[in-house]
């Protein structure tokens, strides 16, 4: 079957959903939004890469007939005369008009963030059909919230302990999660989400996407490293020669280079062989050697790591009050999440360092274990047309009044700095202070921010 088949990517009862329709139907108008979740806010990111790479494809007479079969044989009806109208008439170009919040906004959650509608009264039904494809911007939007949060957390103790918090601040999270998610695409959009917020990352997938659909010929990057193999196939008597080679090979003077130092004992490998046998080449390198902990309680391994480092390269007392190390930092990417990110900062700064020492790298924590209720994601009806009168559409369950849709034309308006969702009842008109702007009408992507644009606005 054809890949690029975007009828086919739905959801099997909406090829029914033609025939459900009151008569007289013309227009409908759907809305995004977090319904609530884990955080307050949403960082809303990836919608441009989902309308650039399929919803801009045209729809062919070749499509159609292969979504007619297909669902035939699945058991379900199929609106063929309305999809040869889109592929023949219309010329293939989807008949919907999209209106979103700037990519890179950080929208209060229960607020509209993305409006849609059909700009053709002959098929209405496009908009449901194609809320498959657009609520998966939730992945995204979600990777790109965490990576947010947990900026913010990195901020205030950069903030509270280092002279330098900006410059330190795009590095402190690395993306570890690309072997972590289901799937490539997964690993380009969600680790491209997650550097709207940082610059570094191990997800070389990211940044294809970056460079294809978002402007960015560089988006991330990243320093020569090991792994347990490059260091345990030298042997566990030849350890400290696994160091030596790796300190031989990639440090000079500015340099960074990480190594992984559990493999067998992590104190020792720290006291006796980084903080002894191989401490002068370390400092007459003039490079900074990251060392790794992988394993055991994450906040008592990295406290017992700075203060080993501590205690064999020595530190200097910054101008706020804070101890920062010599020539040597540690990054903990073992058991990485927000909670233990906050345990770990806590305990070095009690210990009267600065949170600078620390850098986190995170895998399937950042890019997949999350889901679209993580932030309770939500693509609904709000208005219709129906024989030229206007109609509001929502539910409103019994069984769970959190679940009450909005009803409505539905605009987000900045007021006095805050963001506010408010509705109306006439198709295609914006509401004084409105920032969604129209980024997708017929087939054709109107608005292209680059990451570099995106990440301006956190």
């Amino acid at each position: 079957m054809n890949e690029s088949n975007i009828l086919i990517d739905t959801d099997s009862y909406k090829a029914s959903h033609f025939l459900q329709y009151p008569p007289g139907l013309e227009r409908l108008h759907a809305y995004l939004e977090s319904r609530g979740g884990q955080y307050p806010y949403v960082r809303f990111f990836g919608l441009q890469y989902i309308l650039q790479r399929y919803l801009s494809t045209p729809v062919t007479l070749e499509m159609v007939e292969e979504a007619r079969e297909l669902f035939a044989a699945h058991g379900e009806p199929f609106p063929y005369e309305g999809w040869k109208l889109i592929a023949t008439e219309l010329q293939g170009r989807i008949p919907l008009e999209i209106r979103a919040v700037p990519e890179g906004s950080v929208v209060p959650n229960h607020n509209v963030l993305m409006t849609v509608t059909n700009t053709d009264p002959r098929v209405p039904w496009v908009v449901s059909w194609f809320e498959t494809q657009l609520l998966r911007v939730w992945y995204p939007s979600t990777v790109a919230t965490q990576s947010y949060q947990i900026k913010c957390v990195l901020r205030a103790a950069l903030e509270q302990s280092c002279e330098h918090p900006e410059a330190e601040l795009p590095f402190k999270l690395h993306d570890f999660g690309s072997r972590g998610v289901s799937s490539r695409e997964s690993a380009g959009i969600g680790g491209l989400a997650h550097l709207t917020n940082f610059q570094g990352s191990d997800t070389v997938e990211a940044l294809r996407c970056g460079r294809n659909y978002y402007a960015a010929e560089m988006a991330a990057f990243s320093i020569p490293a090991a792994e347990h193999s490059t260091i345990t196939a030298w042997g566990k008597e030849h350890e400290v020669d696994a160091y030596r080679h790796m300190i031989t090979t990639f440090s000079q003077p500015g340099a960074l280079v990480s190594v992984v130092a559990d493999s067998y004992d992590l104190k020792h490998a720290i006291t006796e062989l980084f903080g002894s046998e191989l401490r002068q080449q370390i400092i007459d390198s003039g490079a900074t050697v990251v060392v790794r902990p992988d394993s055991g309680d994450p906040p008592a391994v990295v406290r017992m790591a700075v203060n080993a480092l501590a205690s064999r390269f020595g530190t200097t007392t910054n101008a706020k009050g804070y101890r920062v190390l010599r020539h040597v930092r540690v990054i903990q990417g073992d058991g990485v999440r927000e909670d233990t990110i906050r345990q770990i900062l806590d305990a070095v700064m009690n210990d009267g360092f600065s949170a600078e020492n620390v850098t986190f790298g995170m895998g399937g924590a950042l890019l997949q274990m999350i889901n679209r209720d993580t932030q309770r994601f939500a693509y609904k009806t709000s208005a219709a047309i129906v024989n030229g009168q206007y109609r509001p559409v929502y539910k409103d369950p019994l069984t769970d009044p959190g679940k009450r849709s909005k009803d409505g034309v539905l605009d987000l308006v900045l007021e006095n700095g805050r963001y506010r969702t408010v509705a109306g009842t006439e198709f295609g008109v914006s509401q004084p202070g409105s920032v969604l702007r129209t980024v997708f009408r017929d087939g054709e992507l109107l608005v292209r921010d680059t990451l570099e644009q995106i990440r301006a606005r956190g």
